[in-house]
C-alpha cells in the first residue's frame, strides 16, 4: 500500500526576507542556496520536515517581485503562484526589522484571495530589533504574527503551535513512519537518481519540464537561470515494456569555465551542481547542438567519470541542428578522443522542445545503472582472468616475470576490482588498460567507470 502523502507547507514572501534560511532550518540541512543579495532562489525546492513530531513537506519558493509576466522575475512569480495549488498551509514571511513594503501588502492581498490558510511569520526577530515590525504586521490582516529568527533557530516552538491545528488531522498513520527493511546492495526497482548537467543554456530545465509535462522549473533565454540543484520525484512509463519506473530527476546550474566564474552566487551554484553529480547514479551531460562539443563539456564529463558516475551524453536541440549526421559523427569521434579512458559512452540525439529521443535516453539510463551496479561471481571472474592472461601474458621487464595470481571484485557502484600478484609495481600502464578494456567488453560493464587496484603481498624482509 502506498504511503499517504505528507501535507504541504509553502513559504512565500518578497525577496531577501529569509525564506531559504527558514527552509534550511526546518529541513535540517543546507539544501537551498543562501546569500545576502535578493533573488537567489528561482525554482521551487522541496524538503521533508519533522517539527516536534509534526510531519510535512516544505516548499521553498522564489521571492515575489512586481515585474512584467514575461520577464525573469515575472516568470519566477508565476512559479510561486503555481506552488500554492494543492498546498495545505502558506507561511507568509516578512522581515520584522524593516517597515512593511508595498510588495508585502500586495502579497497579503493576493493570499487573502486564495483558499489556503496563512500563517504570518515575522523573521529576523532576534532580540528586540523586530518589535516595531511585528506590531506593524498586524495591518496585513492575518492576526498575530509568529516571531522567529530562522538564522538562530528562535521561535520554532511558536511556529509549531501555529501549524499544529492546521496540519494535525492531515498527519499520515504511524505505520508510515516505520523504519524500512534493509535492502540489498542494489535494488533494480529503487528510484533512479538522474542528474542533468551541462553548460549554461543547454536546455537542462526545459528537458526536465518536457519529461514532467509541466513548467515545473523556471526556463528562459537568459543563461544561468537555474542556481540550486533541484530534485524532482517522478514516475516514467517505458513505452517499450509498459513498465512504470521511479526516478529522481536533478536539474543543475550551468557549469562554465572556472576562469569565467567570478560571482559568488555562481560559485555556490557550480558547487551545488558538483554535489549533485557526487550523489547521482547516472549523469546525463547535455550538449547544445547549435554549439557542438566544447572543451568545457569534456571537463564536465571527466568530472562525472572521476566521481565514478555512470555517464550518458545527449545532444539537445536536435530539432534545429544543421548537418545533423556530420554533427553526430563529429561529436562521437571527439568524445572517443577526448574521453580515451572511457570510450563508447552512450551518445544520443534529443530535443527537449519536441520530446525526440527522451524515452531512449531514459531507457539507456536504466541500462547503464544496471551495468554500474553489476557484480561478477568470483569464479566466473577468475575464469575470464585466466583466459585474458593466456591470450596476452604480462611482460617480463628486465627478464623478471610479473606474476598475476587472481582477481576479485571489491565493490559496485562504481565497479571496483583488485588484482593480487607479485612485482605489480613493474606492470605497464598499457597492460592495466588491456585488463580494464577486457573487463568492460567481456564482463558486461560497457562504458561505465571501472576501478582497478593492484596489490602485492608484503615482503617481511623489505626493511
Amino acid at each position: 500500500m502506498a504511503k499517504r502523502p505528507l501535507p504541504q507547507v509553502v513559504i512565500i514572501g518578497r525577496p531577501n526576507v529569509g525564506k531559504s534560511t527558514l527552509f534550511n532550518r526546518l529541513v535540517g540541512k543546507k539544501l537551498a542556496l543562501v546569500d545576502d543579495q535578493p533573488g537567489v532562489t528561482r525554482d521551487r525546492r522541496f524538503g521533508d520536515v519533522s517539527l516536534s513530531g509534526l510531519e510535512f513537506t516544505l516548499v521553498d519558493t522564489a521571492g515575489w517581485e512586481d515585474d512584467e509576466p514575461e520577464s525573469l522575475p515575472g516568470r519566477m512569480r508565476a512559479q510561486t503562484e503555481v506552488s500554492l495549488k494543492g498546498a495545505d498551509v502558506a507561511l507568509f514571511v516578512i522581515d520584522s526589522r524593516a517597515d512593511l513594503t508595498p510588495l508585502d501588502t500586495e502579497i497579503a492581498r493576493w493570499l487573502r484571495g486564495q483558499n489556503v490558510p496563512v500563517v504570518l511569520v515575522a523573521n529576523k526577530a532576534e532580540g528586540r530589533s523586530g518589535d516595531a515590525g511585528i506590531m506593524e504586521s498586524y495591518a496585513l490582516g492575518f492576526g498575530e504574527p509568529v516571531a522567529i529568527s530562522a538564522e538562530h533557530g528562535e521561535g520554532m516552538a511558536s511556529l509549531f503551535e501555529a501549524l499544529l491545528p492546521l496540519l494535525d488531522d492531515k498527519q499520515p498513520p504511524e505505520e508510515d513512519f516505520a523504519e524500512p527493511a534493509d535492502e540489498e546492495e542494489h535494488n533494480p526497482s529503487a528510484p533512479l537518481s538522474l542528474a542533468i548537467v551541462g553548460r549554461p543554456n543547454a536546455g537542462k530545465s526545459t528537458l526536465i519540464n518536457r519529461l514532467l509535462g509541466e513548467n515545473r522549473l523556471l526556463t528562459g533565454p537568459e543563461a544561468g537561470i537555474t542556481r540550486d540543484a533541484i530534485a524532482v520525484d517522478w514516475q516514467w512509463t517505458d513505452p517499450a515494456s509498459g513498465e512504470t519506473r521511479a526516478m529522481k530527476l536533478v536539474d543543475t546550474a550551468g557549469m562554465r569555465k572556472k576562469a569565467k566564474v567570478q560571482d559568488k552566487l555562481e560559485r555556490l551554484s557550480v558547487a551545488d551542481a558538483r554535489h549533485a553529480i557526487d550523489f547521482a547514479e547516472v549523469v546525463v551531460l547535455l550538449l547544445d547542438a547549435t554549439r557542438g562539443l566544447e572543451v568545457q563539456d569534456l571537463k564536465i564529463a571527466n568530472l562525472a567519470i572521476e566521481e565514478g558516475r555512470a555517464l550518458i551524453i545527449a545532444i539537445n536541440k536536435w530539432d534545429v541542428a544543421e548537418n545533423a549526421s556530420a554533427l553526430f559523427n563529429g561529436v562521437r569521434a571527439a568524445l572517443d578522443e577526448g574521453l580515451a579512458q572511457l570510450k563508447g559512452v552512450p551518445l544520443l540525439a534529443v530535443s527537449a522542445m519536441t520530446g525526440k529521443g527522451l524515452d531512449q535516453m531514459l531507457s539507456a539510463a536504466f541500462e547503464v545503472r544496471e551495468a554500474w551496479s553489476k557484480r561478477v561471481p568470483t569464479a566466473a571472474l577468475n575464469r575470464w582472468f585466466e583466459h585474458a592472461l593466456e591470450a596476452n601474458p604480462p611482460p617480463s621487464p628486465g627478464g623478471k616475470r610479473i606474476k598475476l595470481r587472481y582477481i576479485t571484485q571489491s565493490n559496485t557502484r562504481p565497479p571496483r576490482f583488485v588484482i593480487f600478484g607479485n612485482r605489480l609495481d613493474d606492470l605497464p600502464t598499457s597492460y592495466e588498460r588491456y585488463l580494464l578494456n577486457g573487463i568492460r567488453r567481456e564482463l558486461g560493464f560497457g562504458a561505465v567507470p571501472v576501478r582497478l587496484t593492484l596489490k602485492s603481498p608484503k615482503n617481511p624482509f623489505s626493511n
